[in-house]
């Protein structure tokens, strides 16, 4: 399928309506429904297009990488449970840009751009996620393997517990407001803010470790 095709098919696409989406995802779960697995796919294939317009490459690599987000979108509604309490559009996003970072790394060309995505916080800004991975403490000598670190940023997010996994993958790599991710969880603004700070010193934590062994 080309581009233009895609994205006239996806302009066709109806989004769901929070009662009829509750009412797909019970039946599926309960059934499994063909046509409300197809009806949720469907639904939220906007959110792979969104995800995938965010590297910058040639038609034919982006409706490759459209194609292996669509692949994560399929995994994540086969296996999302909606009585955890999380956000379909949350855990999906995590699946789906899983799913195209392996497609990268396969092809050798990943993007790192989104670990330097402005840092949010109660104050205000306050620099970058690579920005507080550094650890002032560390002697100078650990602190010029920051590079390398990065690489293991993707590896040391999939091991976080899944509200924080969530809350650092919305901030940092879909751009998402604390706000916006403190109403699509149920949650407390401030709630969002220490769960982002605890992944942040769990990431610090994980990666001083790889450090000390490495």
């Amino acid at each position: 399928m080309q581009l233009k095709q895609y994205l006239s098919e996806l302009n066709k696409v109806r989004l769901l309506e929070p009662a009829e989406e509750q009412r797909l995802w019970l039946e599926y779960k309960q059934t499994d429904s063909l046509e409300c697995r197809r009806r949720l796919i469907e639904s939220y294939q906007p959110l792979v297009f969104k995800t995938a317009i965010c590297w910058q490459t040639d038609e034919a690599t982006l409706m490759d990488i459209i194609q292996e987000g669509t692949v994560g979108l399929i995994e994540a509604v086969e296996n999302y449970d909606p009585a955890r309490g999380v956000a379909f559009c949350l855990y999906a996003s995590h699946r789906i840009r899983g799913r195209m970072i392996n497609y990268l790394n396969r092809e050798g060309k990943r993007n790192l751009a989104y670990i330097d995505s402005p840092l949010t916080t109660e104050e205000g800004a306050g620099g970058t996620l690579s920005d507080l991975l550094i650890d002032n403490a560390l002697p100078v000598a650990q602190q010029a393997e920051h590079n390398f670190l990065v690489e293991q940023v993707k590896n040391a997010l999939g091991r976080l517990p899944d509200k924080e996994k969530l809350v650092l993958n919305g901030v940092f790599l879909e751009d998402q407001e604390p706000k916006q991710l403190a109403e699509t969880m149920d949650l407390s603004i401030s709630h969002v803010y220490r769960l982002q700070k605890q992944g942040i010193r769990r990431i610090r934590g994980m990666l001083a470790h790889f450090m000390q062994n490495w």
